[in-house]
Formats: C-alpha cells, sequence, structure tokens
C-alpha cells in the first residue's frame, strides 16, 4: 500500500473530511483489505454498539408502466404494452396485509412514471392503506416519480410534497439515483429526472421534517470520479439539510438483452458492458463510508451481491442488512435473483460478530437485545476483518 493511500485511510478513520481527489486515489485503489479495514473502522467509530440491523418490508410496485426510458431497466413497459399493469387496491391491501403477518412494519411502494393515472389516484391509495394499516409506514415513490408527480398535478414540488404527506406519506426512497452526474443520466436515460432535481425532491422534502435515504447504482458507463462527485452530492446536500437516513450502492444488474433496445437507434445495449464484480462492490461501499462522514447508516446490497458477499459488506463499511425484502421485482427483471430468508439475514449478522436487531426505517429498534453472549465481536479489533462463517 502506497504511503498516500495509507494518509488517506487513516484522516478518513479519525474523522477528517475527505476530498473529491482523494475518494478518486481510494477508487483507483487495489488494496481491498486496507480499504475495508479502514471503513470497518469508521463503522465500528460511528456505531460502536454490538448490533447490527435488519428491517421488514416489501417492495411493492404498484404499475410498471413508465413514459421515460432507462437502457439499464428490464422492468417498465410503455402504456399500451401488452405486459403493463396497475395494481388494484384490493391487491396492495393484501400485499401490505401478508407483510404485516410476517412481523413487517413497512412498504417500499415504487412504480414507473406513469402517464395517464391521476396524482388523486396516489393520494387515494395513500390514504386507503393508513386507514386500512396506520402503523404501517409507507416508504414510497422515488424522486423521478415524485418529480414527474409535478407535471401531472401542474403543481409546485412542495406543494405535492404536502399533499403526499397529508395523504400518508412516510418517508422517501432514494430510488432513481443511478449516478448524479448528467452526463451519466443523459447518456443512459430519457424522459428522466436530472441531477438537481433528483437533489431538490429530497431537499424539499428534508425542508417538511422528513427523511429519506439515498442510493447509488455504478459499474456501466460513469468513471470512477463521477462515483466521486455523486457522492459529493449526497454529502453536500446532507450538510445543508441532514434529512439522509441511509445510503445504498449496488452495481448495475444489466438486463441480457432488453427487449425494447432492437427497436431504438439510441441508448447504450448495457447488456454488452462487462460487469462490476465483487472486488468492485466491495471497495465502493467501503469507499463512501468513508467518503459519507455526515451520512449515519450504509446498506449492504445483499439483494443483488448475494448471500456471501451481502454478509461481507458488514465487514466493508455497512452496518445493516437492508430488508428481507419478501417481495423484488425489478431486479429481478434483470435476471439477478437472491433470496434469504429471516433466519439467514440473522445468521450472518452473527458470523459478522454482532447481534442482529429488527429496526424501522428511522433506525429505531422495534426488538428487544438477544442475551449477551461472547461473539467474535469481543475477538476482532477494530479494523481487523473476519470471514464469514458458513
Amino acid at each position: 500500500m502506497s504511503s498516500a493511500i495509507s494518509r488517506v485511510l487513516d484522516k478518513a478513520v479519525i474523522g477528517e473530511r475527505l476530498t473529491p481527489a482523494e475518494g478518486v486515489l481510494l477508487l483507483e485503489a487495489h488494496d481491498l483489505t486496507a480499504i475495508g479495514a479502514a471503513a470497518d473502522a469508521v463503522t465500528r467509530r460511528l456505531h460502536p454498539e454490538p448490533y447490527r440491523t435488519y428491517n421488514i418490508d416489501r417492495n411493492i410496485n404498484y404499475s410498471n408502466v413508465c413514459a421515460a426510458v432507462c437502457d439499464f431497466c428490464a422492468f417498465y413497459r410503455p402504456v399500451k404494452h401488452s405486459e403493463a399493469y396497475v395494481l388494484s387496491t384490493e391487491v396492495i391491501l393484501q400485499k401490505i396485509q401478508e407483510t404485516v403477518e410476517l412481523g413487517g412494519d413497512q412498504i417500499l411502494m415504487q412504480g414507473g412514471l406513469h402517464p395517464t393515472l391521476p396524482f388523486e389516484w396516489y393520494e387515494d391509495l395513500l390514504r386507503t392503506i393508513k386507514q386500512h394499516y396506520p402503523q404501517v409506514n409507507i416508504h414510497g415513490f422515488s424522486p423521478p416519480e415524485i418529480h414527474f408527480f409535478t407535471k401531472i398535478a401542474k403543481q409546485p414540488l412542495p406543494v405535492v410534497l404536502e399533499r403526499l404527506k397529508a395523504a400518508g406519506l412516510g418517508s422517501l426512497p432514494g430510488g432513481g439515483g443511478e449516478i448524479l452526474v448528467d452526463r451519466v443520466r443523459k447518456l443512459i436515460t430519457r424522459g428522466k429526472v436530472l441531477t438537481d432535481d433528483w437533489l431538490n425532491v429530497h431537499r424539499e422534502w428534508h425542508k417538511l421534517g422528513g427523511k429519506s435515504s439515498a442510493t447509488m447504482m455504478f459499474g456501466h458507463v460513469e468513471t470512477l470520479a463521477e462515483r466521486i462527485e455523486h457522492l459529493d452530492r449526497i454529502r453536500e446536500l446532507q450538510d445543508e439539510t441532514g434529512g439522509f437516513t441511509a445510503f445504498i450502492c449496488w452495481t448495475c444488474q444489466p438486463p441480457e438483452k432488453a427487449p425494447w433496445f432492437d427497436n431504438r437507434s439510441d441508448g447504450v445495449d448495457m447488456s454488452q458492458l462487462p460487469e462490476a464484480g465483487a472486488f468492485e462492490y466491495l471497495k465502493t461501499q467501503a469507499v463512501a463510508r468513508l467518503y459519507l462522514d455526515n451520512v449515519p447508516n450504509i446498506q449492504s446490497s445483499w439483494v443483488t451481491q448475494g448471500e456471501k458477499i451481502g454478509g461481507l459488506a458488514l465487514m466493508f463499511g455497512a452496518n445493516d442488512m437492508g430488508s428481507l425484502m419478501i417481495e423484488e421485482n425489478v431486479v429481478a427483471q434483470a435476471g439477478t435473483v437472491h433470496h434469504l430468508t429471516l433466519d439467514m439475514i440473522r445468521r450472518l449478522i452473527r458470523d459478522a460478530g454482532y447481534s442482529p436487531r429488527q429496526r424501522n426505517v428511522f433506525y429505531e429498534y422495534l426488538d428487544s437485545p438477544e442475551p449477551v453472549v461472547e461473539t467474535l465481536q469481543s475477538a476482532r479489533r477494530p479494523g481487523q476483518l473476519l470471514p464469514v462463517l458458513n
């Protein structure tokens, strides 16, 4: 490991803020062990508690109809496509009932940019859900959707968000972030919100006292400097508002072949790009933990990485295993399907040397701690990496 890399890692471990140039330097480095150990040390400084968390929710995609075109998305369908759908309220309520019966307290509700559904449809849906399940948090509508709502409602963003909150919206996901650099967004998406407007949805939601999460999908056409620019924009907004509870990153899961691509002359055939692997995922997540000094939580992306790497992420900067994910449709449409049971998630947390705790979207514990037992945590020094056990 070079002395320059060592100085940057030491700086991050003691809590000093990294510069964009230092972030790029780390992404260019290949010493995964050292970067991971530094990220683990930062995580243990920020989260000295003997717990690592997870939540139980369900991803409900109320519709797959979308007016935008994203080259990486195998999920969306044009409005008149034979496979296009909009779930009925009865089906959505049944999905929520199943989630509650499994111990869930939240739904993640997202869809496409539906060109014909009126804004009132979303308000009515929120009110109905809260009427039947007042205890369930609705973590709903990505920034691209909410920005699109301003167009169909012909209302300014603050008004749209106030109306959604009044109808029952509890928190915002960070979906549709991809890479928050307009060069990249214009290259891989069309008809979708650009960087400043994506960030401004979160900004205005935070002004209302709301909380949200931030995401990054990487490993496609972006440069390493653009990954850091993405992280820098998140960190900058967090300095301003403090409204992000967590950051989640994952590697692009390109479709084997997008069924509509042959009919288009524009865009990028993502199926032809080399896929970023586990090394790049762990390194990027670790760098995100080092760079995002003001975002309290980092989630593992086991949904895209699978059980082993998803568990190992707890030693590379993550302090949360994310959701049980009772239902997932978008990534699955691209051909990536990983399933973990609740017992498996809890085991992965124990294997990393911690006690598992269920939490809500605001990172409040929902259960009682397990009895204190001797774990690997007591045997592991700060920054020391241990293998995920079988």
